[in-house]
């Protein structure tokens, strides 16, 4: 029974899916049932709260001693999620009043501060847990029971696939997550993504009210190397997200955040380019050529740098020139302009640039003042 819902992404419809949350929400509505009245319906339907209804079939439905199980399978739709075909189960036992949410097994534990629920608790988050109880309660007013209900949902396999996730970095260790905002998953959407760094950002923020913000692993391992004396402090991966990372870390009360990345990433900063995906824009090349012709570079110059297929080859054409010091000076000038623009007076800020080959390339005058902070506290 497919989830037959498109968004349009470019020329392509993409089919949504739902939530493990709201697999978890059916699971529970269809045990419920089972258990009221001994027999499982043979779907169950929900409204998600975007608002569109989700109705699906139950698999693994049984009775068993004192409560009943039933298990719903992860339809993702178009989106690469890992945990796409995945049974979410649910298991529900009368109790004397209340409902009781907890989580079973390849559901994960929160073992750190920042996350949605508290450490110790089970990672079914707060929207999941009221779809849940929703779900149920409706259940038990149609069937005219007025006890109380303990469900336990769990994900047969989830520890392992937690593995492929951004779960261990969390701090969320066992399983996976039981999780959604709407109820439904959108196909390829960048709000996961950035989801996951506000809750980074936020655990970040109970460390210090400084962060470092580095793209990927080649900023994690050339800071760990430039400047040790930095490790005490707390780090958050951004990805492509610079712009989004910025706001976010100036709404989690940051005072200062310093961006350390490669500056084939970094230089797209300096046309005030703050996602770097490449999908979304490049203008390597033209910057590179752009601030080299105001350093004074000639044509032939320009049409070496717009020739260069990595910034690196960039950075070899300008020392052939003697324009290296010259040019990169103008573009961290403007990259830092474009950082401060975007920040405000809401943080200070500042980016480290380094190459592969070259090592430190430089640093923004934010950055400087910056450092000269850190290292005198």
């Amino acid at each position: 029974m497919a989830f037959e819902h498109y968004i349009r992404s470019g020329s392509r419809l993409l089919r949504c899916g739902y939530t493990t949350g709201t697999c978890a929400a059916l699971a529970a509505a269809g045990a419920t049932e089972l258990l009221l009245t001994g027999e499982a319906p043979e779907t169950v339907r929900l409204v998600t709260p975007k608002g569109l209804p989700v109705e699906v079939a139950l698999e693994e439905c049984r009775l068993m001693v004192g409560g009943a199980g039933c298990a719903v399978r992860k339809d993702a739709g178009d989106d690469p999620d890992v945990t796409d075909g995945m049974l979410i189960r649910a298991t529900v036992r009368r109790t004397d009043r209340g409902i009781v949410i907890e989580g079973g097994e390849g559901v994960g534990r929160v073992t750190k501060p920042g996350l949605d629920q508290p450490v110790g608790a089970a990672a079914i988050n707060s929207v999941p847990r009221q779809m849940i109880a929703s779900a149920v309660e409706d259940r038990c007013a149609a069937l005219g029971y007025s006890g109380g209900l303990q469900i336990c949902i769990s994900a047969p396999g989830g520890d392992e696939v937690a593995k492929k996730t951004f779960n261990p970095m969390l701090g969320i260790e066992g399983g996976i997550s039981i999780l959604g905002t709407s109820g439904i998953v959108e196909p390829m959407s960048e709000q996961a993504i950035v989801d996951t760094i506000a809750v980074e950002a936020r655990q970040a923020r109970l460390l210090s009210d400084k962060v470092i913000l580095v793209p990927g692993n080649y900023g994690m391992d050339f800071l760990l190397r430039q400047y040790p004396e930095l490790a005490k402090l707390p780090t958050v991966k951004v990805s492509n997200f610079i712009g989004d990372s910025l706001d976010i870390a100036a709404l989690e009360g940051f005072q200062a955040a310093l961006l350390v990345g490669h500056i084939g990433k970094l230089v797209k900063l300096a046309g005030g380019i703050m996602n770097t995906h490449s999908k979304l824009a490049d203008g390597r090349m033209e910057l590179y050529c752009a601030h080299a012709a105001v350093c004074g570079a000639d044509r032939a110059l320009c049409e070496a740098l717009m020739e260069q297929v990595t910034t690196d080859g960039c950075i070899a054409v300008l020392d052939q020139a003697g324009l290296r010091e010259a040019v990169l000076d103008s573009l961290l000038r403007a990259i830092q302009k474009h950082l401060a623009h975007r920040c405000g007076d809401k943080l200070q800020v500042g980016a480290v640039v380094f190459s592969n080959e070259y090592g430190l390339l430089g640093m923004t005058e934010g950055a400087a003042e910056l450092l000269k902070q850190w290292k005198a506290e």
